[in-house]
């Protein structure tokens, strides 16, 4: 019986373009260089003409009409396919996943993948301090694959679209549910992060290698102040760089005949692609993620190994509730030793918008290719922890080989946990489940909205009825588990929620 063959990656680079840069490249020369480095990193001057499918993430500034074709165009390839994809941190991995599969059944040759960010350049010129010399930016001629939005119209109507408020809804219900008093919790994020920014420090690709310790992580202050509670600007992702990579990956036996040396070689031994419950509101649970408990168990099973096979992971770390329900998820302890991070993650490596695991699997290729012994586990998520894509890699083939795998009844079950939509009109008392106070650019408090549940176990929405002073001692004390008196204000079209005392 003929056994499907085995994907490999044979090539992989990253760049971070340097912040005194006189004239900056803009994002598709970013991935130009990045594609050649990856190419030439393979060793091979035959496996250019040898991709036939290539993948572009998508742009978050400066899109093009036609990235991959412009791309293509400059690299000195000729694609059968080229795709650039849908908005979503965990498309990276979903694109290895997916060229894994093409690859072992024989649907295409070579694959290579790429994507970046100038966002550092592109604000460098808005203030003046230089003047760009890119090309035309244009909205993407297309999108392959469904671009779906993130929220629905009453989550946009309490402004839940940035991330950046959106993720403490899951750290408010987290703490409550770990029994942490809100400066205690504190605490934990910051040491949490502060071995992330241990692990960028010694990253010569991280945008900041300057080491923070917990305390300068988690204190808030004119140069660290909340963006939206319980977030200190050093627990957010940071967009604001330039930085491209870079994958190539073709077969055991395209590599073979081209004669790259099997050193280089590094397998996805296991993958899996699963969303959470579509719309925030509709979650069970704010705390938890059965698609990142599946999809890490299938990549496993898929690899033949236990999670204490795992050397290193890299667990998506935009804010410390994706990386804290990460990993509670996989299975990983508290007191784990091993590498959780192994870029040093988007606030610190840098959060080159829906692009960052590519860096995180450039650094696996990397590290297995010194340790051919080691394994690793790279979590990546898109939204607001909606689509997770998890990836295992060796230095031997996956024990499952990689085919089109259904995994469509496991979607349905986790989708079909939804709850009803929230009441849109509510009254009466609303306890809290989960709650955000935004902050404004001088770290001034200047609106809360929690998710809460009625009487009758319905969930609703509301905006903190409350002044800057009242929001400040909210910060002090435990909102969730906390019931306020809930009203629909027909003029501004919200429920406000009001609490007389804070216990």
């Amino acid at each position: 019986m003929k056994t499907s063959p085995s994907p490999v990656i044979v090539g992989a680079a990253q760049f971070t373009q340097p912040r005194g840069t006189e004239k900056p490249l803009d994002p598709l020369g970013l991935m130009e260089r990045a594609c050649l480095d990856a190419l030439g990193d393979a060793g091979a001057p035959g496996l250019r003409n040898l991709v036939d499918r290539l993948y572009v993430i998508n742009l978050f500034q400066w899109p093009y009409r036609d990235a991959p074709g412009m791309l293509a165009e400059r690299v000195g390839i000729r694609p059968e396919k080229s795709s650039y994809l849908p908005v979503g941190g965990n498309t990276p991995q979903l694109v290895v996943n997916r060229a894994a599969r093409d690859l072992a059944a024989g649907r295409c040759s070579a694959v290579l993948m790429t994507g970046a960010e100038a966002i550092y350049s592109l604000r460098r010129a808005m203030k003046g301090a230089i003047v760009l010399d890119w090309p035309a930016s244009e909205p993407p001629g297309r999108t392959d694959g469904e671009n779906a939005s993130g929220i629905d119209d009453l989550e946009a109507a309490y402004d839940l679209f940035l991330p950046s408020f959106v993720y403490p809804l899951f750290e408010t219900s987290l703490r409550a549910a770990s029994g942490m008093s809100p400066s205690e919790h504190r605490a934990f994020m910051g040491r949490a992060f502060e071995r992330l920014s241990l692990v960028a420090s010694r990253n010569p690709f991280a945008w900041s290698r300057r080491p923070l310790s917990a305390a300068e992580i988690a204190t808030p202050g004119p140069d660290n102040r909340y963006i939206g509670f319980p977030y200190t600007k050093c627990m957010n992702a940071n967009i604001n760089v330039d930085q491209s990579a870079a994958i190539v990956l073709t077969t055991e036996e395209h590599a073979r005949s081209l004669g790259i040396d099997a050193g280089q070689w590094v397998y996805p031994s296991g993958g899996a692609d699963l969303n959470d419950i579509w719309n925030v509101t509709r979650r069970p649970c704010l705390h938890e993620s059965p698609a990142i408990r599946h999809a890490s168990r299938l990549a496993l099973e898929q690899a033949g190994m236990g999670l204490e096979a795992i050397g290193a992971f890299d667990l998506y770390s935009c804010f410390p509730s994706a990386f804290e329900i990460a990993r509670r998820e996989v299975g990983i302890g508290a007191d784990d030793p091993r590498t959780l991070s192994v870029t040093g993650g988007l606030p610190f490596f840098g959060g080159p918008g829906n692009n960052y695991s590519m860096h995180a699997i450039a650094t696996v290729v990397d590290l297995i290719r010194q340790d051919r012994s080691l394994n690793a586990m790279v979590t990546a998520n898109g939204w607001y922890l909606t689509k997770h894509s998890v990836g295992v890699y060796g230095g031997t083939p996956p024990a499952r080989p990689w085919s089109d795998r259904d995994d469509s009844a496991l979607q349905r079950s986790i989708d079909a946990r939804a709850l009803p939509a929230p009441m849109e009109r509510a009254a009466g008392p609303l306890t809290v489940e989960a709650y955000v106070i935004r902050h404004d650019s001088g770290g001034a408090p200047v609106k809360g909205t929690v998710v809460g549940r009625l009487p009758d176990g319905r969930r609703a929405l509301a905006d903190i009825d409350a002044g800057p002073e009242e929001l400040l001692s909210m910060e002090e004390a435990e909102l969730v588990g906390m019931t306020g008196e809930a009203r629909y204000d027909g003029e501004i079209g919200k429920n406000l929620v009001r609490f007389d005392s804070l216990g």
